[in-house]
């Protein structure tokens, strides 16, 4: 891969991931703030990316693998998404907000696969080029927070800003991915798409593997606390007082970033399952923190608790696409993977974004809420799914020498 290449890949993965960290991540305080929204509305609204997750292999399966370039379907998607944003932005109340953010995360959420397809077909080797061009889309979203928490958006109550600057980012790329290499699609329009290629069901098979069943729901359920923090850690922190909040937040992709690049080293001498383990133990271990953190003397626990992401993103979901990559073997990688996403970002986030506005309308109190009850919920799930995991998942040998020796 040429250096131009790079550089036309890696400012599309910042502009990509630029306009989801842009507005996704101040969701919540800006639906309570601005349009009065209750915790389960919040909830529904964060379940939008599950819904767009579940639709997105249909419409990648039957139009981008069968009918148009990749990179035509991704600047078409985000000129439509442009015009949904900021529609958005003038919506006075949750009603008219909903639907508007359902139609613009079902446009966008099939763009992350585009954009990795546009990337994987200008690669001689995409195990070793990928991650040079994706770890831009991670100082994208970066970029977005500081700009906010430099901007002051959340204390000026001024965040309909985030879906203005979203639009205008997705724009830029919707136009310049019209310019973007070549990526044609790679089936003809006359061979067959079951439903089972669409949603990678024909991976179902490796449930009858006991470590593999154990891991899939493990995936789920782990998925559920995590809905918890990004559906409210920033309304949390600004109600917590901390200014600057969605800048404190993008410290947690910045961990991300120097966790992945140790990720291999520590898999190949502490192996999958204990990888996972820490993961989930990172998961409780922030919810206790941001339950007794606070901006006063206990303000290092909130700061260390968004540190922590990099742990439970890197440690659990990084490592589990691994795992499953090499569970999978040639023929299902692609379903796999895909199977994976639906378990995590479709059915378990769907149910976490359900859970978690129940409880933080549970806790309503003094205008704001009660967080460190709030926090506990999450904790709790996470500690459960972690002694079940313990428990029953049980590491194949022939995996570790697998990983070991890549």
């Amino acid at each position: 891969m040429n250096t131009n290449i790079r550089i036309q890949l890696s400012l599309m993965m910042f502009l990509e991931f630029f306009i989801w960290g842009a507005w996704f991540v101040t969701m919540g305080t800006y639906l309570s703030k601005n349009l009065g929204a209750t915790g389960v509305q919040t909830g529904l609204a964060y379940q939008t990316q599950s819904i767009g997750a579940i639709i997105a292999p249909f419409i990648i399966g039957l139009i981008a693998d069968r009918f148009f370039a990749a990179q035509r379907i991704l600047g078409v998607l985000h000129l439509l998404g442009a015009a949904a944003l900021w529609y958005a932005s003038t919506q006075p109340n949750f009603d008219g907000f909903y639907p508007i953010i359902l139609i613009y995360m079902v446009l966008y959420m099939p763009t992350l696969a585009l954009v990795n397809a546009v990337s994987f077909r200008q690669m001689a080797d995409p195990s070793k080029e990928f991650p040079n061009v994706r770890v831009l889309g991670t100082v994208g979203w970066v970029v977005a927070g500081l700009l906010i928490g430099y901007l002051s958006w959340e204390t000026d109550n001024s965040l309909y800003n985030t879906y203005l600057m979203a639009a205008g980012a997705s724009v830029i790329l919707g136009v310049y991915s019209f310019f973007l290499p070549d990526t044609p699609p790679p089936k003809g329009k006359d061979d067959k798409v079951s439903i089972s290629d669409l949603l990678g069901l024909d991976a179902l098979g490796l449930l009858k593997n006991r470590s593999f069943l154990v891991f899939f729901f493990g995936s789920v359920l782990v998925s559920v606390p995590l809905a918890f923090y990004y559906n409210f850690t920033n309304q949390f922190l600004n109600e917590s007082g901390m200014r600057g909040a969605a800048g404190k937040m993008s410290m947690g992709q910045m961990s991300e970033v120097a966790f992945l690049l140790v990720l291999p080293w520590l898999l190949a001498r502490w192996g999958v399952k204990k990888m996972l383990l820490i993961g989930m133990v990172a998961w409780a271990l922030r919810y206790l923190l941001f339950s007794f953190g606070d901006t006063g003397a206990n303000y290092w626990m909130l700061v260390l608790g968004i540190l922590l992401h990099g742990v439970c993103y890197d440690f659990f979901f990084v490592t589990g696409q691994i795992y499953t990559d090499q569970k999978a073997g040639a023929r299902f990688k692609s379903a796999a993977q895909g199977l994976i996403t639906l378990a995590t970002y479709g059915v378990g986030m769907f149910i976490g974004s359900y859970i978690s506005g129940i409880v933080v309308d549970t806790y309503v109190a003094d205008g704001g809420h009660d967080w460190h009850k709030i926090w506990l919920a999450p904790a709790g799930i996470a500690l459960a799914v972690l002694a079940g995991f313990a428990l029953f998942f049980r590491q194949e040998s022939e995996t570790q020498e697998n990983l070991n020796t890549n």
